[in-house]
Parts: C-alpha cells; structure tokens; sequence
C-alpha cells in the first residue's frame, strides 16, 4: 500500500481531532539532545528517530548561532535571537556588573525574552527540565513549573516520567510548553570524537528513551493535539591540535585572563591599553584570528558590548583553543599515543558544516513526509510559539518554519 498522500493526511488528522477531543489544547514538547550532529542519524539503528522522520519531518541540519556551543544555543532556540542580543556569549564569560557566568542557570544574565516566559505572559503554562537559564524567573517571569537545581547524573527515563506527570494534569493545569535538555552525545563526541562508534552508542541510548516517551503519547491518543519537536544545540569535530592563548600572551609579557571555549577564547586583560599589542602578538600565530572585541566579523552576531572581554581568538578545526593543563587537552595527549582522536565544537557554522544540528518534529501541524532543507536555531521559537497560537518572544529575530504550522 503506498503512502497515504500529504492533503489527505490533513483530512484525516482533522477529523482524528475532532473525534478525540475538539477541545484540547496544543501542547508542544521541546527536546535538546546534546551534541548530536546533523549526520549521526544516518548511522541508522535509531528507529525513534526514523519514525519522527517518516511521520514528521527531518531538516537536512539546524545551524547553530555562533558561538556553536551549550548555552549560547540553548538559550538562542529559547529566545529565537544571537549571542550578541541574549547576552549568553559563552560557557563561561565575565560580566562587568553580574560578576562571572560560569556554565551558570541564573536567568538574570539573559538579555532577551525565554520561550517560557513568553507562554506564561501570554496565559500558556509552561514546564521546564534542565534548559539553560530556566531556573530562576525572569524579570519576574518563570515557568508554572520546572525542576531544579541542575543534576547531570540525572538521566532521560526520569525527565521521560516527569514530561508525562506533567501532561496528564488536568487541563486547566497541564503546561502548553515542555522543554527539557538532554545529554544527547555530547560527551562521548568529546572524549572519543564524532566518528567513535561510543559516540553512536550513546546516541542509541538516548533514542531508547525517546521511543518511550512516543509510545506514551501514543497510548493516550495525543498526536492531534501535541507536536513533539528533537532538536540539538551543535555539531562536533574531530580534533588534533590545541593552543593556549593565555600562555601565549603571558609569554609576550601582556596580563591577562583568558576563558578558552574550544573554537574561541575571550581575552580579558589587565591593561585593556594593550589590547592592540595583544592581537599582534596573537595574529602571529598559525591557524589563529584575533580581533580587537568590538571589531569581531559582523556575519558572526558576537559583538557584545561588554562580555566579550578586550580580544576575541578564533581557530577552525582541527584546532582548538585550550589551557594545556584542562582535562580536555590532556584526554587529547593521552588519546593521540593510541591513534585516537578527541572533539569539540564552538566554530562558526556558517564556515564549517560539521557544526550542524538535528531538527526533527511529528505530531499536530507537522505535514508528514515534508521537505526541509537546513533550518536555523533562531527559527524554532518562532515556530513554536505559532504551534501554540501566541506571540514569539519579545526580541526573536528569526522566523516560523513555513511548512510547520496549526491545522486551520
């Protein structure tokens, strides 16, 4: 029997809807699996992923903001805008008035609306496990509900519960928006690279879980009234070579703290007068760009007026910005004896395809079957808050996904 086609499916999903509930309200679930590149689902054994993919849709790669790293591009898909408008230009970064930021959760550093907050002021409740800045409020505005603080030895089968206990509240209490992060492959993509078959395996364990929470939804006859979006927040690539910017500068004799982010690294220095000398002492070096902070690349969106520190280095795979005694770079030495490589992440996606994420979506509004090529992260709060009937958040820059959208 061939595929039921596309308008057809439309009809019938309507009149599915109709019959179970006419009333109901959207629900949309938000999924973040870490450091799932745009390819790794092509390594097939994934059959939770494959059916998002053959009963919804399946973008060719999500483009990560620069930087393509954790925080930057989660809170990017929450407020559908850069880093250099949200304010989250890095894992870790100083403020001059908030102090530092250190792989931090306190939502006071955004600078822009969260998805979240934009439901609860437009009268959807909105749930919350583990998403970058989702634990405090913002400008007085939080979730309805959310767990906290973080735990990363938390695993998906517990969030996978938690997701449900809060969609079969009743209606008047069940959340319109549930968004949760999820360790994806980031981990194993670091330690062992994107191409280590650990790296898949972990994917693997992940698509489990996922299936679990598709069968449940299945069970309660949810689909007319739930989208279920997968995204990720970067890609990953294969690394073979580290500098250390800090120790660099430190042997030119220039002051400094340096916050190192594998693709970049944010130059603070004690004497912001040498900041010239610093990007020519930096410019010297093979495989590294240096721009004064206020002069970073325009096409980048990473000229933040005062977290970026006084110099921004950049490098391009297999190359990363590092300390020499970090964890990370020492796992790389150890690795290299045995002909193994390491990975990481935070380069521009624009210039380096292997920074591409996922996009996966099913569910109500997505027509099966239809064609995406790549989307871009600040396009998926847009393309939720349309699923939902609300405005975007308040400073979203980027745009619906056209071929996603309600049933009339």
């Amino acid at each position: 029997m061939g595929r039921i086609p596309a308008w057809l499916g439309w009809i019938l999903l309507g009149l599915l809807s109709t019959s179970v509930d006419a009333g109901a309200d959207p629900v949309v679930i938000l999924l973040s699996m870490d450091g799932v590149r745009h390819d790794y689902p092509d390594r097939g054994e994934l059959p939770s992923l494959e059916r998002m993919a053959r009963d919804g849709v399946r973008a060719a790669a999500l483009v990560p903001v620069f930087p393509s790293s954790t925080f930057a591009n989660h809170v990017s898909l929450a407020t559908g805008t850069h880093a250099d408008r949200h304010g989250i230009v890095a894992n870790r970064f100083f403020d001059p008035e908030l102090g530092e930021f250190d792989y931090g959760n306190d939502a006071s550093f955004i600078e822009a609306e969260p998805l979240w907050v934009a439901a609860e002021r437009q009268g959807i409740k909105a749930a919350c496990f583990f998403w970058v800045g989702s634990e405090t409020d913002w400008q007085g505005v939080g979730a309805s509900y959310r767990r906290a603080p973080f735990d990363s030895s938390i695993g998906e089968a517990e969030k996978v519960r938690q997701i449900l206990e809060w969609f079969d509240k009743p209606a008047a209490q069940r959340p319109g928006l549930i968004v949760s992060w999820w360790h994806g492959a980031d981990k194993s993509g670091h330690r062992f690279g994107p191409e280590s078959d650990r790296t898949t395996d972990q994917l693997r364990q992940q698509d489990s879980v996922l299936g679990t929470l598709l069968r449940a939804l299945d069970q309660r006859d949810a689909w007319a009234e739930t989208t279920l979006i997968v995204v990720s927040d970067h890609g990953m690539a294969i690394v073979t070579e580290s500098l250390d910017a800090g120790a660099l500068l430190r042997k030119a004799g220039i002051g400094t703290r340096v916050v190192s982010a594998g693709a970049s690294a944010l130059v603070y220095l004690d004497d912001p007068a040498q900041t010239d000398a610093a990007v020519d002492a930096l410019r010297g070096i093979d495989g590294v760009r240096a721009f004064p902070s206020g002069q970073v690349p325009e096409g980048l969106r990473y000229r933040h007026p005062t977290r970026t520190g006084h110099v921004v280095v950049l490098t391009d795979p297999p190359r990363m910005l590092s300390r020499s005694s970090s964890g990370l770079n020492r796992w790389r030495r150890i690795s290299s004896v045995f002909g193994n490589t390491i990975g990481t992440h935070g380069y521009d996606p624009k210039a380096h395809p292997e920074m591409g994420a996922i996009f996966f979506a099913v569910g109500r509004g997505v027509p099966p079957g239809a064609s995406l090529g790549s989307v871009r992260s600040i396009d998926v709060a847009p393309t939720v808050t349309r699923l939902l009937g609300i405005d975007p958040p308040r400073h979203a820059e980027g745009a619906p996904i056209s071929s996603i959208a309600p049933p009339p």
